[in-house]
């Protein structure tokens, strides 16, 4: 606009001087002429060799944790800038410490605004602390920047898309915390050193005995020889739990979500996995709503592995509130899948009575089943079922997070 501006003035110092015949308006002229063709010289080159780079201390934080950012501004030409501005996009989920930002176009990120002044082969950096109130993963980026002439007539800008991702793990509780005792929290969890037989790992047939459940009777078998036959089990040490997370915070059929009982029930489970994997436990997640990443939903199986805690709360961070199955039928799905000797935790806001119909069922047929109400539900009929109600009051948000792996 101003550059604009400055040609027509000249223009018209021209005409007016040449039709006045005013050699004093001609030097004006020349002097704007001259102004304007140095400052569209500078303008041209201004951005040439410039970058911009942008540094987290780390890509992955606990709730309420915070990151160092640095920003670094080069200026790599024998051409000084006199001024070079730099908006940077930043998540709204994020805090800038001590730094006022803008809400850019869109209302869904920020903006961080710095105005530098770089001399020629300058480098300048500028380093923000950010607080990490909210779990999730965000986008940090693209980056604006722009500059021009030392006389203000021109502006160029250049858009850098330069992307760093932040992940902010969901905090980790004691499980009393929440409400859940921790000797013993799932009171039907075998220990780990005890053996019990895997219906799964079948090793052999023998006759059967007084006292052996039907359950366990090879009938091919006994049809075949004419007595009664009975499977013989591998034993197993190993005890998996299976970690069932309802998003849905509504009744259905309506949409929409409680964010508080979302936030609260994602806490629970990532508590809840910290603590059995502590343990020695082989821990799975399964969450009724697709992975990103693909089209299935989120299912992470039962495993040992010291990387387990990791992709569990990665997966947790990345959580949204729309669900792509009810949970009953994920539970119905899944627990086809885990050995019998697994316990089944499900976590949920939305205790629906197709749900509780399942785990009333599996409980019945022999099944290890936790049912875990996150908010003030009407009293839940247990039928013999293992439950517990996480309150929302507890105040989660200003307690301490604990260390990965810390035993209760």
């Amino acid at each position: 606009m101003i550059g604009g501006l400055w040609l027509f003035f000249t223009i018209v110092l021209l005409i007016i001087s040449v039709i006045t015949k005013q050699v004093s308006l001609f030097l004006v002229f020349i002097l704007f002429f001259m102004a304007g063709g140095i400052a569209r010289l500078w303008d041209h080159y201004s951005l040439h060799r410039v970058e911009y780079r942008r540094r987290l201390s780390s890509n992955r934080v606990f709730f309420g944790e915070e990151v160092k950012m640095e920003v670094e501004v080069s200026n790599r030409k024998p051409l000084p800038l006199p001024w070079l501005q730099v908006d940077d996009t930043i998540p709204n989920e994020v805090t800038v410490l001590n730094v006022a930002t803008t809400p850019d176009s869109s209302m869904t990120h920020q903006l961080l605004r710095n105005l530098f002044s770089i001399s020629w082969y300058q480098k300048v950096k500028k380093h923000y602390s950010i607080q990490c109130p909210h779990r999730g993963y965000f986008t940090f980026g693209p980056t604006k920047i722009s500059s021009g002439d030392m006389f203000g007539f021109f502006t160029r800008y250049k858009e850098i898309d330069s992307r760093d991702h932040l992940m902010v793990y969901p905090k980790i509780l004691p499980l009393e915390k929440l409400g859940i005792p921790s000797r013993q929290p799932l009171g039907e969890i075998r220990t780990i050193n005890h053996l019990f037989q895997d219906p799964v790992l079948t090793m052999g047939i023998r006759e059967y005995q007084y006292g052996d459940s039907l359950k366990i009777i090879h009938w091919k078998n006994t049809a075949r020889t004419g007595r009664l036959q009975t499977k013989i089990f591998e034993p197993t040490t190993t005890v998996d739990m299976g970690i069932f997370l309802d998003v849905r915070t509504v009744k259905p059929p309506l949409w929409g979500v409680v964010s508080e009982k979302l936030e609260l029930a994602i806490v629970t489970a990532a508590s809840m996995a910290n603590s059995a994997l502590s343990e020695k436990y082989r821990v799975g997640l399964y969450v009724n709503q697709n992975d990103p990443d693909s089209p299935e939903l989120i299912r992470i199986l039962p495993n040992r592995h010291p990387e387990q805690l990791k992709r569990i709360l990665e997966a947790l961070a990345a959580i949204h509130p729309i669900d792509s199955t009810p949970i009953a039928d994920l539970v119905i799905t899944e627990s086809r899948n885990l050995p019998w000797g697994s316990t089944l935790v499900v976590i949920t806001a939305m205790p629906t009575e197709p749900l509780l119909s399942v785990l009333f069922q599996m409980k019945r047929v022999g099944r290890k089943v936790v049912l875990i109400t996150i908010g003030d539900h009407a009293a839940i009929s247990s039928n013999g079922l293992t439950t517990y109600h996480v309150s929302e009051d507890i105040g989660w948000e200003k307690m301490e997070t604990l260390s990965l792996g810390t035993k209760q």
